[in-house]
């Protein structure tokens, strides 16, 4: 199996501290460690006296005092909301309030089609991280709206000589966005490209085709260093990027090379491909493989034995060619 990628952890972390990684990008980490944050959400502020603030971060009062001291004399000029999940995008709401900044974003993030195809009758709610396949699903605010749309490619910041661009990733979310800083071609990845583990594709919203689409999308940049929110930064991001796909193509290659000794369910081929994970974490990665399948049922690979609909519950088999 493809390794997973990683870069040096986050040693002699002090939270509320404000890092300076480059001229013009600091950071500041939020205390909400967990298996879905690593050590916390990253707060990226960019600039000088003008600054822009990238993922302002969960809802708590220590990040939010932290935010106000590095802040304290410089005027905000624009929030980037990189997609809408709830450790992202909740101090944006007091960040504008407070300095009358506009907020940034690909868009909103749709709400879901209320159905039971996503659920698999399971009475165990963890939704822990599968040593980098993913969670289960992660909370997302589904009522914020940017203030100012980014298009794909569009330039929408200019601020002192440095401007931001906006990168549509769709695929860890529809809505996910990239941001570049053209004076240091530095991207702002947030959970599209992570640090310390490969990112969660959970349908409905998370796609697998759309994910992949956008890693080819990367890997056809030549950016100098990929900021993640969370995790280190990736300094050397060719490398880095062709290994976070090779991990999924051979996920996609075990899964078939399963069905190919015959039909199975989702429960069942996730007791084979991860029966070196710990249960508690089948779960999570009953939702990663799901999102495989969708993709392999769109490429024409696999089918649903008896045509039924598309599910969690439903059987699954390799189209013999």
């Amino acid at each position: 199996m493809a390794g997973i990628p990683f870069v040096e952890p986050l040693d002699g972390l002090v939270y509320g501290v404000v890092d300076r990684l480059s001229p013009l990008v600091a950071r500041v980490v939020a205390e909400n460690p967990s298996k879905f944050t690593y050590k916390g959400t990253g707060t990226y502020i960019i600039g000088r006296e003008e600054v822009v603030v990238v993922d302002p971060g969960p809802n708590l009062d220590s990040h939010r005092g932290a935010l106000e001291r590095a802040l304290e004399g410089r005027q905000v000029r624009g929030i980037v909301v990189t997609h809408c999940h709830s450790d992202h995008v909740p101090l944006s709401y007091w960040l504008a309030e407070s300095t009358g900044a506009r907020t940034y974003g690909f868009g909103s993030h749709p709400r879901p089609v209320e159905t039971d195809a996503f659920d698999d009758d399971d009475d165990d709610d963890d939704t822990a991280r599968d040593s980098g396949d993913g969670e289960e699903r992660e909370h997302t605010d589904f009522d914020f709206a940017p203030d100012v749309a980014v298009r794909d490619g569009e330039t929408f910041l200019t601020i002192d000589g440095w401007s931001l661009t906006g990168i549509h990733t769709p695929g860890h979310t529809s809505n996910h966005m990239c941001v570049h800083l053209d004076a240091e071609n530095a991207l702002f990845t947030g959970d599209h490209i992570m640090g310390w583990s490969t990112t969660v594709v959970s349908p409905p919203d998370g796609n697998m085709a759309d994910y992949m689409a956008s890693v080819r999308k990367l890997m056809s940049r030549s950016d100098a260093i990929l900021y993640p929110t969370h995790g280190n930064p990736v300094r050397d991001p060719a490398p880095f990027l062709a290994a976070y796909l090779a991990h999924r193509i051979d996920r996609e290659r075990q899964i078939v090379d399963l069905l190919r000794r015959g039909p199975s369910t989702i429960r069942a081929m996730v007791e084979v491909l991860y029966a070196d994970v710990r249960r508690e974490l089948h779960k999570p990665a009953r939702r990663s493989v799901l999102s495989h399948l969708f993709k392999l049922h769109a490429d024409g690979v696999v089918t649903i034995v008896n045509d039924a609909p598309p599910s969690m519950r439903c059987i699954w088999s390799v189209i013999n060619r």
